[in-house]
């Protein structure tokens, strides 16, 4: 999928294939790292109006020195990359909208 140590990167567009064979387009909209691993946050591309909710997490592995994304089969891992996605896009809020210093 990718070349030897080329990573996904934010804004970049992948193609993945469900379980019948279809092609849809997604686009990388936050890669982060949870418990040493790597996860890849996609948003589809070709649905309109799509957001945040409807994104797929996919892990980043390495198989045979390429990245490939692969499903999270792990309930709990799959909780704990949720709530680090989370809690980063709070920081990333609260970043955007600070407090009103003059208190």
């Amino acid at each position: 999928m990718y070349e030897e140590n080329e990573e996904p990167e934010e804004g970049e567009t992948v193609t993945l294939t469900d379980e019948e064979g279809n092609e849809h387009e997604f686009e990388i909209i936050q890669v982060l790292k949870v418990d040493d691993k790597d996860y890849a946050i996609l948003i589809p591309v070709d649905v309109a109006g799509a957001d945040e909710e409807g994104a797929v997490i996919l892990r980043v592995e390495d198989e045979n020195g390429e990245a490939v994304l692969v499903e999270i089969d792990d309930d709990e891992e799959f909780e704990r990359v949720c709530e680090a996605w989370d809690e980063m896009e709070a920081e990333d809020s609260l970043e955007e909208d600070p407090e009103d210093e003059s208190r």
